[in-house]
């Protein structure tokens, strides 16, 4: 099923009943904005790289506990008229809703950027993410560079930006994560350019 077989009384317009049923059984993702569909683009390698990364540390830090990250075939349901399959969003087992498909309060939502969706992930999104009262946490990742962005409540909202070398932490699951590790296996120049100054480190305290 694509975008092509949802249709309603108006081809620009389908409900919201219609997608939700419509999405269950589609072989492509689609977000919905206010009436219309928008067919999901694949990702790149080393945006499934990096956004496998950070799942991956999110769920060893949270395995324990009542908090968990669900992967980007989740939707999210920022508004009554619109749905969102992010990257990476961590949730709790408070986040109750009668449709297992569909998630309504992240603690931490993660997206991973490229070219073609770096607006809309810094603006359209964005605003419909931080109007959610159970958001904590905003996170923006870089893949064709090493930069991560990250937003939080406590801190009104303000970019705090971190590279190769730092350490990020995450208050809402406490969790402090290694930027080296976000990127691990990623290889753009600015890993290039860190690997190597780390081993020219290590080769001269020895």
């Amino acid at each position: 099923m694509t975008a092509l077989a949802y249709k309603s009384v108006s081809d620009n317009y389908i409900s919201v009943k219609e997608y939700l049923e419509g999405e269950k059984i589609s072989h492509i993702k689609h977000e919905y904005i206010n009436g219309q569909v928008v067919a999901m683009a694949g990702a790149s390698l080393k945006h499934n790289i990096i956004s496998a990364n950070i799942f991956a540390l999110l769920w060893n830090h949270l395995k324990d506990k009542s908090c968990f990250p669900l992967s980007s075939d989740m939707l999210l349901e920022t508004s009554s008229t619109q749905y969102r399959y992010p990257d990476v969003m961590v949730v709790c087992d408070n986040d109750s809703s009668e449709d297992d498909y569909i998630r309504k309060n992240p603690l931490i939502i993660i997206e991973v950027l490229s070219k073609t969706t770096r607006k809309k992930d810094k603006v359209e999104k964005r605003k419909e993410y931080l109007a959610l009262s159970s958001l904590q946490e905003y996170i923006l990742i870089e893949q064709d560079f090493a930069e991560i962005d990250v937003q939080q409540r406590s801190e009104n909202w303000r970019s705090s930006y971190y590279y190769l070398g730092d350490q990020i932490t995450l208050k809402s699951v406490d969790i402090t994560l290694s930027v080296e590790d976000i990127y691990q296996r990623i290889d753009n120049n600015d890993i290039q350019d860190f690997l190597r100054q780390k081993k020219e480190q290590k080769q001269q305290e020895e």
